[in-house]
């Protein structure tokens, strides 16, 4: 039987310099309903994330908003000094209950949390701190500019930014490198096409969330099931498999709180899509994806 890693996914450097395995841990799952308060099993919270650098993964996706601020606690008290591993969090969203997301990007608020990230994650620089959402009520070179501040004061080492369009990554990059973008894409949700392919020309990682949605095409007897089927695997594994085969840039970051949930994820890597499969999974998404959009 072949072991479980993140390994099997490849490798990619964010910002150049910092080599993470592909496949990543996104940690939005470990808080509570509406992704507010402590997560209902906290215990199995935590066993989670300590099983992630015995299954090599070593990109963890977080925010303060995740809680808020329960998740990078939670990461630090199981995974903290981190050897060898990226947290990656984000900022730039505030909340007032369950459910609710509210953009806030004047820039010394986003200063600020990024200085109370830094200390709740335990570390004297975040490798990469992304801006959660652009506020639309800020202009958002304002916010761009704050970006570069903590980027001067090594508050931060790389930034990126989320559910962004291109032209919008092309204005952050007059002011600062964007090392990573993270949009929503998967199988049936190709809206940020575009947006991926600028970050494969230009060595940009995509941070993909919401990875493993596969809509009607992971019902039974679909060409989904059969592959998962040919494989002796489920559908969220291939489509998962599907995302990384998109792109040599693509980091998903399925998230969980339970270990069974996450090795079932990262066993993923371990499937190898032929050229044929993807490519029938590729149109049939992509016809998915037109016929939700119409």
């Amino acid at each position: 039987m072949t072991s479980i890693s993140s390994a099997q996914s490849g490798t990619f450097k964010i910002g150049g310099d910092i080599q993470i395995n592909r496949l990543g841990f996104g940690a939005m799952r470990i808080t509570g309903p509406g992704i507010w308060g402590e997560p209902a099993d906290r215990p199995e919270a935590l066993r989670t994330l300590k099983r992630l650098p015995e299954l090599d993964v070593n990109f963890v996706d977080t925010s303060d908003a995740y809680g808020p601020d329960v998740s990078e606690e939670l990461i630090r008290e199981a995974l903290h000094p981190y050897r060898g591993m990226l947290i990656a969090t984000k900022g730039g969203l505030t909340r007032t209950g369950p459910d609710v997301w509210t953009p806030l990007g004047r820039p010394e608020y986003l200063i600020q949390e990024a200085y109370k990230s830094r200390r709740r994650l335990g570390v004297e620089s975040i490798d990469l701190w992304q801006l959660h959402r652009i506020d639309p009520k800020v202009p958002r070179d304002e916010q761009f500019g704050a970006i570069k501040t903590l980027l001067d004061l090594g508050v931060i080492r790389n930034a990126g930014l989320s559910e962004v369009s291109v032209p919008e990554i092309e204005a952050a990059s007059r002011v600062f490198k964007v090392a990573t973008v993270q949009n929503r894409y998967n199988l049936v949700d190709r809206a940020s096409e575009d947006v991926l392919e600028y970050c494969e020309r230009r060595g940009i990682g995509f941070i993909p969330w919401y990875p493993l949605a596969a809509g009607d095409l992971a019902r039974p007897e679909s060409l989904l099931d059969k592959v998962a089927k040919r494989h002796g695997a489920a559908p969220s594994q291939i489509a998962l498999a599907w995302v990384l085969k998109r792109s040599p840039v693509m980091l998903p970051i399925p998230g969980t709180s339970k270990v069974k949930h996450l090795e079932e994820n990262v066993a993923a890597a371990n499937i190898k899509l032929s050229d044929e499969d993807f490519a029938s999974l590729d149109r049939q998404g992509k016809q998915q994806a037109m016929a939700a959009a119409s």
